[in-house]
């Protein structure tokens, strides 16, 4: 079996994955997870083409196939795009081979792609206006008004890897009584502090200052130190470095988590943000934010003023 996975949700080609391997009973052993920006083809064919050594099935995983796209990706190694038209036309049975792009449509003009729409499955994963509905499937079968689910909503926004993690608190939380209160979602939910940090970080690499200190002030409103988010600073820049090269080492997302023991979706995060700069302009920043930490500890500039000063100087 071929699948080709696509679309702008992150979220919703994890769960379709999730939801592929569940059906077709395939355990984590059985499943190997490949990135196309750092494998190539060819080696992902010969290991779709051998047997599983953990049962009857496997699974393989490519991210990142932007060959059956329009974007002009600079791959890091060439794809032999004729040897996956080879296989097209006897694919082991046995192989569940599944690519995932995060791009909004497929580039139909390419012949790989009208060959897999005849041969593959396709499944689009782009989100429209039905937040409120993936909340409720979320939910499962505990009651929660249409009020509360907004007010939800509210809070988390509509990061689908948070709302899932924010869910399942109070899915433990109301375990017996299986009602979701208004109480319970402000007491258990709250508006993490991470949705902004990688905007901060996201204005500050692209120089928007006038974007970046309307986020410190709304920080500050929130009563977050200036230490503090300094110190958030530096950790999400240095888990972009971290996995960006432990990802050019040929880990997967799942053994960078465990090598940096954080949970995979702060390394699936981070990653999404690394790949966009080189490793050497996210250390440059690391230095900033040590120099600035160095000054404030020692006395030489007030903390709230390092910080500004630090958005303006961009």
């Amino acid at each position: 079996m071929i699948i080709l996975i696509y679309g702008t949700d992150r979220f919703l080609i994890h769960k379709e994955c999730e939801n592929i391997a569940k059906k077709s009973k395939i355990d984590s052993f059985g499943i190997n997870q490949l990135d196309l920006e750092i494998t190539p083809l060819a080696m992902v064919l010969e290991d779709a083409s051998m047997p599983s050594l953990f049962g009857d099935k496997k699974m393989i995983i490519c991210e990142n196939s932007y060959i059956f796209t329009g974007v002009n990706k600079k791959y890091l190694i060439e794809h032999d795009i004729s040897l996956l038209e080879k296989y097209l036309e006897h694919p082991n049975i046995d192989t569940i081979l599944v690519f995932t792009v995060l791009h909004e449509k497929l580039d139909e003009r390419k012949k790989i792609v009208r060959q897999l729409k005849k041969r593959a499955q396709i499944l689009e994963c782009n989100l429209s206006n039905q937040m409120e509905q993936i909340a409720k499937d979320l939910l499962e079968n505990y009651r929660i008004s249409s009020d509360n689910i907004r007010l939800l909503l509210n809070r988390v926004g509509t990061d689908l890897f948070l709302l899932e993690n924010e869910i399942e608190k109070l899915k433990i939380y109301k375990w017996n009584e299986k009602t979701i209160e208004k109480n319970d979602i402000l007491n258990l939910t709250h508006k993490t502090i991470d949705l902004n940090i990688f905007t901060f970080i996201d204005t500050i690499i692209l120089k928007k200052k006038e974007e970046a200190m309307e986020i410190y002030e709304e920080l500050k409103k929130r009563n977050q130190e200036p230490i503090a988010i300094l110190i958030m600073l530096a950790n999400q820049f240095r888990i972009m470095y971290q996995s960006k090269e432990l990802l050019m080492r040929g880990y997967t997302e799942k053994s960078i988590a465990e090598t940096l023991n954080i949970h995979p979706f702060r390394v699936k995060k981070a990653l999404e943000k690394a790949r966009a700069y080189n490793s050497d302009f996210l250390l440059e920043y690391l230095e900033k934010i040590r120099n600035l930490d160095y000054k404030i500890k020692n006395g030489w500039i007030d903390k709230n003023l390092a910080l500004e000063l630090f958005i303006l100087g961009i």
